[in-house]
Parts: C-alpha cells; sequence; structure tokens
C-alpha cells in the first residue's frame, strides 16, 4: 500500500484529490496539510512513501521550497508537485530541487496516479503535455530561462531594466499597468528571479539591454 500526504491550502482541492486516490486499491491518504509547515511536520511523522503537494500554496513557489525541504532532510518520502504552470522552468525547478513528479492539475487522473506509483519506487514521472519540451531542452543543453519569454515579456523585461516605471512601460506598449505588473510578476516566476539586479543580469546575458 502506498501512503500518501495531501498538501494544498484549498480545502476543496484536497478533498477531491483524497476521494479519487482513496479509490485506488493500492494508495491510501494518511494525511492532508494545508501549509508548507504543517506538509514537513506530517511527512516528518508519519514519513508517507509520496508527498503530494500543490507547487503554490500561500506564495508562488512555497511548494518548491517545501521539496527541497523533504528532500534535504532525508526523509523516505518522494514528492509529486501539482502545478497549474505550464511552463518549462516550473518543471526544472521542481526537478533541480528533487522531486520525482510533475503533473498539471489540468492532466487525466492517471497521470497522476501513474506520478504517484513511480515515485513511490523511486524513479521520475513527467506528465506528457510538458515531457517533450523537457527531453528536447535536455538535448539542447538550454540554460533556464533561456527560452522562455515571448517577444512582449521581452519587450517588457527591457523597459524595466532600463529604469521605465509601471505606468511608462504601460504607456509605451499599449497595456494597462494592472497588465504590465501581472507580466513582470509572471516574467519573475518563470526565470526563478527575485530582485531587479537578477532581473538586470538576465536582460544583460541574453541581449535584452546593452551593458
Amino acid at each position: 500500500m502506498i501512503t500518501i500526504v495531501l498538501a494544498d491550502d484549498h480545502r476543496i482541492v484536497i478533498k477531491g484529490f483524497e476521494m479519487i486516490l482513496g479509490l485506488q486499491p493500492d494508495m491510501e491518504v494518511v494525511g492532508e496539510a494545508s501549509s508548507p509547515e504543517e506538509a514537513l511536520d506530517m511527512v516528518a511523522t508519519l514519513r508517507p512513501d509520496v508527498l503530494v503537494t500543490d507547487i503554490s500554496m500561500g506564495s508562488e513557489k512555497s511548494g518548491l521550497l517545501l521539496c527541497e525541504r523533504v528532500v534535504e532532510s532525508g526523509l523516505p518520502t518522494a514528492v509529486v508537485m501539482l502545478s497549474m504552470h505550464d511552463e518549462q522552468e516550473y518543471l526544472r525547478q521542481a526537478m533541480s530541487r528533487g522531486a520525482k513528479g510533475y503533473v498539471l492539475k489540468s492532466s487525466e487522473d492517471d497521470a497522476l496516479f501513474t506520478a504517484i506509483r513511480t515515485a513511490a519506487r523511486g524513479d521520475t514521472y513527467i506528465c506528457h503535455e510538458l515531457l517533450g519540451a523537457f527531453v528536447q531542452d535536455a538535448i539542447n543543453g538550454a540554460k533556464p530561462g533561456a527560452v522562455e519569454l515571448t517577444p512582449r515579456e521581452s519587450e517588457v523585461v527591457s523597459l524595466a531594466v532600463r529604469g521605465y516605471s509601471n505606468n511608462d512601460i504601460a504607456a509605451h506598449l499599449h497595456i494597462s499597468v494592472k497588465t504590465v505588473e501581472s507580466q513582470k510578476s509572471k516574467i519573475m516566476g518563470k526565470l526563478g528571479l527575485h530582485t531587479k539586479p537578477e532581473l538586470f543580469d538576465y536582460a544583460a546575458s541574453h541581449g535584452l539591454i546593452r551593458v
């Protein structure tokens, strides 16, 4: 029997996954957590075979940090990430932190079942929607973030690191300030960056500005 702890800050989501996993003859949900801290404590206490966690609980990358802490703790629990993000950068970050599975919330239920069974035996599973591009990037030796930005996102980065305010960027690109803020947040998440200096370094190394 594969024992599982579920972690998600949306109660209805947890209950939904608990229901479908409970129908599998070889799976048992032994714990439910609504925060990274609760999940880590539960994993340490229950020592389940698999932790299935949302990639973001309260903050954008909390699930990634949880995965990293579980792996670093040496606990015998494999981590399967559930995510609404289909960008390759999120997948790469999950894999680099030791995740054994990555499944989109939009994937079929069978993908989650397979990910859990695969992770429980120590192997790695990536949902088919992302696997092809992930393998191709590995073959090409692509650097994280190198091909993730759309032309519009590249424009936003270029203007931002040149000192344009959100209002200036919105006026220049003929979009709303709210859209600028949303795109900047998405860009930082895609690239795994946290500060403007990091964004400046990215822009310089990818030819978006001259230094």
